[in-house]
């Protein structure tokens, strides 16, 4: 692993700092066996906060993961929140191991933006993108649009937007993540090619999950 491609997004420093002085306390003031716990705390919020660099090839026909972790379902349904017709559905669930931080599946402008509180259910049932928090954007360009949720899980308190509407997102781009577990939903029109299945790993920023015909945009 490259260290010097990954980084830490800010919502972690609190996390990373507090335990570690934790663990330099315990250890200077009580026993050093007993700094293994809180040491190890602080490996692992410096692990799940981390924010790889990743480079994104750039095409307008492709949409990429919004984020890291394996493809829950594919389904087909009706959008009445952005795209308003027939689309599939891609959810995606993050474990407590994968990278948290989201990106934007194609190059856009915010053009929908909606936040939604609700309870915690665990993420990977199907009931928790209905009933828990979840935060929306519908990213548009010409003859492309898309909608992305992120959905807060049952270890989750708080999802972390970076944008607003009317950002201008780069494909690729990071534009928020969830904390310690979820699932991120990205709602293409029927037209796209769903190039991912049920049961696949994917990787935010890499994984190409559908792909627009060229012939039906217009």
């Amino acid at each position: 692993m490259n260290l010097r491609k990954i980084k830490i997004v800010r919502e972690g420093y609190p996390f990373v700092g507090i335990s570690a002085l934790i663990t330099y306390l315990t250890a200077f003031f009580a026993n050093l066996d007993y700094s293994v716990i809180p040491g190890a705390l602080t490996v692992y919020f410096a692990y799940f906060f981390r924010n790889p660099v990743r480079k994104t090839i750039y095409d307008e026909d492709l949409l990429y993961a919004p984020a890291d972790g394996t493809v829950m379902s594919v389904e087909k349904i009706f959008d009445e929140e952005y795209l308003n017709e027939e689309a599939w559905k891609v959810t995606i669930f993050l474990s407590v191991f994968d990278v948290h931080v989201n990106r934007s599946p194609m190059q856009g402008e915010i053009k929908y933006q909606r936040y939604t509180c609700g309870r915690f259910v665990p993420a990977y049932k199907k009931d928790a993108s209905f009933e828990n928090e979840r935060h929306a954007i519908g990213i548009e360009a010409e003859n492309r649009r898309v909608l992305v949720i992120q959905i807060a899980g049952i270890l989750a308190r708080r999802i972390v937007s970076w944008v607003t509407l009317g950002r201008k997102l780069l494909q690729g781009e990071c534009y928020g993540m969830i904390k310690f577990g979820s699932s991120t939903e990205i709602i293409m029109p029927k037209k796209v090619s769903v190039l991912v299945k049920k049961g696949d790993k994917v990787a935010g920023g890499l994984s190409v999950i559908g792909k627009y015909d060229v012939s039906d945009v217009g």
